[in-house]
């Protein structure tokens, strides 16, 4: 029997909507966009975008709303449960990560602090993912 995947992330569709307009102008012959972790800021940690020129073997792949996501593999634990969103407001526009995994963030929102999910979490987000019917 073979195991259930989970969905490492999901996409509002206003962030879908923003990524789409982003593919459109873009230079490169992007197949999506790439997501990550790294080390760095005041906090501990950032979260990366950039533009994905093809699939690495290892990377986990989300399509929602018409458009694809590459997460890294090293990526996969601190962001597993995450929602992409895009926000405007007066002075700034953005895509924002609502992370279940996030502890904190730095004062200027340029880094978080991330704990990598446990196996005990893993588990009921696998169960729940089953419940409703994820893939």
């Amino acid at each position: 029997m073979q195991r259930a995947k989970l969905q490492v992330m999901r996409l509002t569709s206003k962030a879908a909507d923003r990524i789409k307009d982003i593919m459109a102008t873009s230079q490169k012959q992007a197949v999506g966009l790439r997501i990550g972790v790294k080390n760095g800021g005041c906090a501990g940690m950032e979260y990366t975008i950039d533009y994905a020129e093809n699939a690495e073997p290892l990377d986990e792949i989300v399509e929602e709303h018409g458009v694809r996501l590459f997460i890294e593999p090293k990526a996969v634990l601190f962001l597993l449960g995450t929602e992409m969103d895009y926000e405007i407001d007066k002075l700034s526009s953005g895509f924002v990560f609502n992370n279940p995994n996030q502890t904190s963030a730095c004062g200027c929102g340029e880094s978080v602090e991330i704990q990598p999910v446990s196996r005990a979490q893993l588990e009921a987000y696998a169960k729940n993912e089953s419940a409703l019917g994820g893939s």
